[in-house]
């Protein structure tokens, strides 16, 4: 419920708003614009009234308040109650306040609930969904440069051509970058073996050892991968291969007794480990969906503890139902081994769209359009300003169909290891999961 003075505020944030200096307000506020001993009727004529309400450069006969309102004596009376709740001078703005990021709303200036960047010098450095990307920063001092000409920026950060290097590619190799990619290659013909930066011919790899030692990737070519030994990823703990062998450059040499690619089967196990890893895989691409440990056949799901992953190959996760603000079903259906059953009247993955809507195409279609006027990016189409993405192309997402899902990092094959939600390009980690694939398990146990 909204308070009931809340009409007569709107009233007076649009009487003292409107373009063109014209002060068109309320009989309360200007009686020159009503006549009459009463003062119940209104000064204006009808067009000039309309006009008032019309928005700049629409004609005679356009829609009044945006369609949001009703027009009294050339001042729009927005609706104050849903279905549709409108501000600003003329109902144009559906949301007043932009969303946050970074603990901080937009970075730029808030306007109708988009967040408008400040590029007074043209140059566009500064973009984003709330102006978080700032170009400048990869301008060189000395050159005056983006990247000091040797690379390109994304968000603030440079990524250097090769044979330069730095934070604005400054510095230039003294090795040819053929000799530089020479030296990073691993023996499988990837450089730095995917897991690592190559500068100058030499390997800086990556998730080094917040201690400062050895890190779990290592090598002159990153070959060495330390997590390969480990059931579940946990950078915090020793427990290599299953705590039943020694892991030598990402392989485990298993104890007597203990065997497997971890060294996750004990021997008196009756099963071989191709039958075991085929009954913890059923009809999934991967052994417990890739949510769980595989034990002599038997799924163990995880996190531990948490009933919203279950199933006899770990098959359903609850968690899918949520959204980032762990909402199941939008608040609008029940959730079934990972898939929301809508309510009567809604619908998509997230039960978060209404069947019935209260805008014209004109208004709907006005809220779906992305930063370069295109609706949905071209990539959806609009229901009730709201963008639909195509479920042909299940990677596209975001609020105007303008983020690939494909960026985000997999793990064992998965998209964000199954441990988060992409979004965005990003994975939003569940608790208890941390990197950039959600690949580290940071709880109080670990499966």
């Amino acid at each position: 419920m909204r308070p009931a003075g809340l009409g007569s505020v709107l009233l007076l944030v649009s009487s003292l708003l409107l373009p063109g200096g014209l002060s068109a307000v309320p009989q309360s506020f200007s009686p020159s614009l009503r006549s009459g001993p009463g003062a119940a009727a209104c000064r204006l004529s009808r067009a000039e009234s309309e006009r008032r309400c019309r928005a700049p450069g629409q004609p005679p006969g356009g829609a009044l308040c945006h369609g949001r309102g009703r027009c009294d004596c050339g001042v729009c009376i927005c609706h104050v109650s849903e279905p549709g709740v409108y501000f600003g001078p003329l109902c144009e703005c559906h949301e007043w306040v932009c969303e946050t990021y970074d603990g901080s709303t937009c970075a730029g200036t808030c306007h109708c609930g988009r967040c408008k960047c400040d590029n007074s010098d043209g140059n566009g450095l500064v973009y984003g969904k709330f102006c978080e990307c700032d170009d400048r920063e990869c301008i060189d001092d000395e050159t005056e440069e983006i990247c000091g000409g040797h690379g390109k920026c994304y968000c603030g950060n440079c990524y250097c051509q090769a044979g330069w290097h730095g934070d604005k590619c400054e510095f230039q190799c003294d090795i040819t970058p053929w000799e530089s990619k020479r030296r990073c290659t691993s023996p499988d013909g990837k450089v730095c073996s995917n897991r690592g930066i190559c500068v100058c011919g030499e390997c800086s790899c990556h998730d080094v050892d917040p201690t400062g030692d050895w890190g779990d990737i290592h090598g002159d070519t990153c070959e060495c991968d330390e997590r390969d030994c480990r059931a579940v990823y946990d950078r915090y703990s020793d427990d290599f291969c299953s705590g039943h062998g020694q892991c030598n450059c990402g392989r485990c040499d298993c104890k007597v007794g203990w065997y497997g690619k971890k060294c996750e089967h004990p021997r008196s196990c009756p099963l071989s480990t191709e039958e075991s890893i085929r009954k913890c895989q059923g009809s999934a691409t991967l052994p417990c969906s890739g949510r769980g440990k595989c034990e002599c056949g038997k799924c163990t799901c995880y996190p531990p503890g948490d009933s919203r992953v279950y199933g006899k190959t770990c098959e359903c996760d609850d968690r899918r139902c949520e959204d980032l603000d762990g909402v199941v079903c939008g608040g609008h259906g029940t959730c079934s081994c990972g898939r929301c059953v809508c309510e009567k009247g809604w619908f998509g993955t997230l039960c978060q769209h209404p069947r019935k809507c209260n805008l014209t195409e004109e208004q709907s279609n006005s809220l779906c359009e992305s930063a370069d006027g295109i609706l949905c990016s071209g990539k959806g189409s609009c229901h009730c300003g709201k963008c639909l993405c195509s479920a042909e192309e299940w990677y596209i997402s975001g609020e105007f169909c303008d983020c690939d899902d494909r960026d985000c990092d997999k793990h064992d094959g998965l998209i964000c290891t199954g441990n988060g939600i992409c979004s965005c390009g990003n994975c939003e980690c569940w608790d208890g999961w941390n990197g950039n694939a959600c690949e580290i398990w940071l709880g109080t146990e670990y499966p």
